[in-house]
């Protein structure tokens, strides 16, 4: 795949998910939209990674690790946030966790952390067109 392939995939993959996080949020499936929101945030990374450093972008989940890699300069309060939202790929996977992350993800808790996601992916989209 030509680089410019990729990073539409990277994106088109992202705004697909963002869609179904939403509609998620509204039926109030608030595990799995957070799940998702963590993975737009990881695609649109990717394709930011992919677009300013090389080909390949790293298999990894960790936001924090991929903005930084992407050559993004983060604040402490970037790095804590972004490290809280990769956890909830983990969270929703293995069953040892699952249940205690269910219980947290109240309506109240899932809006803050969706609106961070929102801004963060608004906040990516733009360093991607600009660069």
């Amino acid at each position: 795949m030509e680089k410019k392939e990729l990073i539409r995939y990277w994106l088109e993959s992202a705004q697909s998910d963002y869609a179904t996080m939403e509609k998620l949020y509204q039926m109030e499936e608030f595990a799995w939209s957070l799940f998702l929101g963590q993975l737009v945030l990881e695609k649109t990374l990717k394709a930011l990674y992919t677009k300013k450093v090389g080909h390949d972008a790293p298999r990894i989940h960790d936001l924090s690790r991929l903005a930084r890699m992407a050559d993004q300069d983060l604040t402490q309060d970037q790095i804590d946030q972004l490290d809280i939202i990769s956890s909830f790929n983990l969270n929703t996977r293995y069953p040892d966790v699952k249940l205690s992350f269910y219980k947290k993800c109240t309506k109240e808790f899932t809006t803050n952390y969706l609106e961070l996601i929102r801004g963060y992916y608004q906040w990516l989209l733009s360093i991607i067109e600009t660069n």
